[in-house]
Formats: C-alpha cells, structure tokens, sequence
C-alpha cells in the first residue's frame, strides 16, 4: 500500500487559505499516484478555538465535499485529519473524516480525549466512540494526537482487528521526544504499523516540529520527517503485521482475564 503524507503549514484562523493549500498540496501528492493520503489535524482552522463561530465547519459539509470529491476524482483513499466542525445548535468538536476511492465517506470520528494545554476542554465537545474501519482487506484505527497518550485506546483498536494505527496532530515542539516516544512504543507494544502525521509551522508563540513518522510493526523507524511543509511517501505491507504477531504472540498471549 502506497501511502502520501501532508506534513502541512497551518494558518491560524484562515479557512479559505489552508483549504486552498491543502488541496494544492493533495494535487501534487498525486502525481505518486497513492493508495491513501493522510492530513493533519485541524488543518482548516488551527486551534483558532476563541474564534470557533466564525471558522468552525458546519455540520462539516464543506470538508466533505471537498474530500470526497478529490477521493472520487482521483480514485485515492483520504484520510482527512480533522477539522474544527461545528452544528446549528453551537456544539464544536475535533472531527475526522475519512474517505474511500469512490467518494463515499467511510468514517466519521471525533476526538475523544481532549487537550486540557490547548483548551480543548472549553471549547470542544468530546467523542463518544473509537474510530475503527474495515476497508478493503483491512483494518485501520484512528487516533488525534492527544488520543497517542492513551494505550488502553491503541490496545483496544487492536484487540479489535487494527493492523494500522494513524495519528494525526498538531504536536508541539516541546514535547517531540515524547512523540516520537510514544509512536515507537505503541508500533512495538501492538506489534502494527503506525502512520503518524503533524502539522509543521508556528501559531502564536507555539511551534510545531512537523516529524511525521512511519513506523513498523518492530518499532523501526521506515520515515521520520524535518520541520518543513512537505510531502513524504511511502510503501508498506500490512502483510508484515501477521508475520511478527506469529513470531511472538504479544496480542494471543494477553491475560485478559486478569487486566
């Protein structure tokens, strides 16, 4: 499987710009001709959250239009990252949507743990179920950056099928230790892929590292990104996850009787 990421420069607060680079950066990841396209989050608006009844998406229709019509167009699976949407009763939350090579949307997830530093918690309305697809012979589980923190979540999307698990964030670069960290060991403790894309740039006085990363099954590094707008490409086989969970059997060997 033939995957691009967009490591992308947000801008605070300016829908109408980010929408226009993201699809200029899409447009050339295309020309690599990719099996799936992974964005980074909130990549419509940036954590703008004070401002959120002016750029918030409603109901999230103009994101999905715009993904899914690129999917169709160009027969590519799009992991949308996520916008900031919003519905006509004012509730705002951190929202993923993901779709398939025909256009039609296969996912919707909204951000589940909320980021208390970024004042996630005052503006944001929690998700209430685990993001989890079965799409074309697999199965992908979805995290939003704050998600990583959490390996009860990345277990149970294991426990539940995934062989791919894809973070998408806004990262800081304070804390990029603990990201690269953390990717590695949740790729080494659930024996999968990791897809991990962050957004790379400055919004405020907060910058962003970029550091996407691809890790396999092993906890090896296969791509780790600079701090530049960029977009890396990559191939793998999800075929390897079967291998290393048969050599040793960290998922059959649980005691979930006992934890």
């Amino acid at each position: 499987m033939k995957v691009a990421l967009i490591q992308a420069n947000v801008k605070i607060g300016d829908p109408d710009q980010n929408f226009t680079n993201i699809e200029k950066l899409m447009t050339k990841a295309i020309e690599r001709q990719p099996d799936m396209i992974v964005l980074p989050e909130m990549w419509n608006s940036g954590y703008a959250l004070e401002k959120a009844d002016e750029v918030a998406d409603l109901n999230g229709e103009r994101t999905k239009e715009f993904l899914s019509s690129f999917a169709k167009k160009n027969s590519v699976m799009i992991i949308g990252g996520s916008t900031l949407t919003s519905t006509p009763q004012k509730d705002f939350k951190n929202t993923m949507f993901v779709f398939g090579r025909d256009g039609r949307e296969l996912l919707s997830y909204e951000k589940i743990h909320l980021f208390r530093l970024m004042d996630e918690h005052k503006y944001l309305q929690a998700g209430e179920k685990v993001g989890l697809l079965d799409y074309e012979d697999m199965k992908i589980g979805f995290m939003i950056c704050y998600d990583l923190r959490f390996p009860q979540l990345s277990r149970k999307l294991v426990n539940e099928g995934a062989s791919l698990l894809v973070n998408v964030a806004q990262w800081p670069t304070a804390r990029l230790d603990h990201w690269r960290h953390l990717l590695i060991a949740r790729a080494i403790e659930n024996q999968c892929f990791i897809v991990a894309v962050n957004r790379c740039g400055k919004s405020g006085d907060t910058e962003f590292p970029g550091n996407s990363m691809v890790i396999d099954p092993l906890g090896r590094v296969l791509l780790e990104g600079n701090d530049e707008e960029e977009i890396y490409h990559i191939e793998i086989s999800l075929d390897e996850v079967e291998e290393v969970r048969n050599h040793i059997p960290v998922i059959t060997d649980q005691r979930l009787d006992l934890y």
